[in-house]
Order: C-alpha cells, then sequence, then structure tokens
C-alpha cells in the first residue's frame, strides 16, 4: 500500500511523475487542483463553497481544502494508497494534514522530493509552448515541434503562456521558495529527495525504486 507525498517546485514534472506512478501501482493521483475542480463540478457542499470564493475572486480557504481532502481520501480508490500531488503547498496545511492523517490513524507516509536545479526549472517551463487550437503542447529545449512556433498535429502556431515568460518563473519560484520550501525542514529526514535532472523515464526509475524501497519497510524512513 503506497501513501506518497510528493514535493517539488514548479516545472519538476510532480504532475508527470504522479500520473505515470499511480497508473501503474492503481492508486489515485491527487492533484488539489483536480479534486477542487471535481468538487466544484459535483455540486459538493465543500466544492460549492469553494465555488462561490472563486467566483469572488479570493484564493479558497486552508480549511476548505483540508475538508475537501479530507472527502477525496475517505473514497473507496484511495483505500489501497494514494499520491498526493500539491498538497501541503504551507505549513498551516502540513501541519493540518498531519492531524487529519493522526485522526485517520494512518501509517507514516512517504515523503518524496523532485529536486531540480533553479537554472534548469527555469529553461524548462519558459521553453513550454502551447497549441490554442488542439491543446497540444511542446518545449523548445526538449520537445521542440518540426517547425519553428507551428504546432505539429494542426498547424496552429503556438503560444506561450504569460505565467511560462521568464521573469514571472522566476517571481513563481520566488514564491515557492517562501510558501514551500520551509516543508523540507518541516518533514525533516522523512523526505527522501529524487534527482529530477535527466529524462522524464530516468526520474521515473528513481521514484519507482524509492517506492519499492518504502514499500518492503512498510513505509519506514
Amino acid at each position: 500500500m503506497l501513501r506518497l507525498i510528493l514535493l517539488g517546485p514548479p516545472g519538476a514534472g510532480k504532475g508527470t511523475q504522479a500520473e505515470k506512478l499511480a497508473e501503474e501501482l492503481e492508486v489515485p493521483h491527487i492533484s488539489t487542483g483536480d479534486i477542487l475542480r471535481q468538487a466544484v463540478a459535483e455540486g459538493t457542499e465543500l466544492g460549492l463553497e469553494a465555488k462561490k470564493v472563486m467566483e469572488a475572486g479570493e484564493l479558497v480557504s486552508d480549511e476548505i481544502m483540508l475538508g475537501i481532502i479530507r472527502e477525496r481520501l475517505a473514497r473507496d480508490d484511495a483505500r489501497r494508497g494514494y499520491i498526493l500531488d500539491g498538497y501541503p503547498r504551507t505549513l498551516p496545511q502540513a501541519r493540518s494534514l498531519q492531524s487529519l492523517m493522526d485522526e485517520r490513524s494512518e501509517p507514516p507516509v512517504v515523503i518524496a522530493n523532485i529536486d531540480v536545479d533553479r537554472e534548469e526549472l527555469v529553461r524548462r517551463i519558459s521553453g513550454r509552448r502551447s497549441c490554442p487550437n488542439c491543446k497540444a503542447v511542446f518545449n523548445v529545449h526538449a520537445q521542440p515541434p518540426k517547425k519553428s512556433d507551428v504546432c505539429d498535429a494542426c498547424g496552429q502556431k503556438l503560444t506561450q503562456r504569460a505565467d511560462d515568460e521568464e521573469a514571472t518563473v522566476r517571481q513563481r519560484l520566488a514564491v515557492y521558495d517562501r510558501q514551500t520550501r520551509p516543508l523540507l525542514d518541516y518533514y525533516g529526514d522523512r523526505v527522501t529527495p529524487i534527482d529530477g535532472q535527466g529524462t522524464p523515464q530516468e526520474v521515473f526509475d528513481r521514484l519507482s525504486s524509492l517506492v519499492g524501497q518504502k514499500a518492503e519497510r512498510g513505509g519506514r524512513s
């Protein structure tokens, strides 16, 4: 049984790795953005609360997010384990999550941090290009289109999202340093670093190896 908290800065590839690992192990990949949208779409009590907050242009509170996480972890498919991606992001969220784990009498979770060089993160994110028509995504450095700035699939001109521009990327990383990086100190030696350099498959192999080792040891660090 795997219960994994996957940490890492923007551009580290958490979503890609979590999705692939979840598919291989047949456990849910719980992304906060996805479950928030799902709760809103399903019209749950907390989802309706969150919708009201978002429509007012405000941030969803930690209390609401914890409630949505609580509901998601209570579903049948999470009994065999789960991968948390994007939660917790702050120290208050981490403390609340620990209280929830204690309440559920769960065994210790595996905590992994995908570590990538800062300039490589900037390069990865600022190199992203997407197709406004078919939504295909490319990267000018790692997965460039066959023809510069043109979508391979439909021939539409590729665009760069405003939040992927270099100045914005550096600001996003600064926010990560202030809000989320302190989690590494909070969790301390419970965190296992994963080298995030290399191809997605190489990173996945390292993460899979960690998960296998932790499973053999019952999730203990």
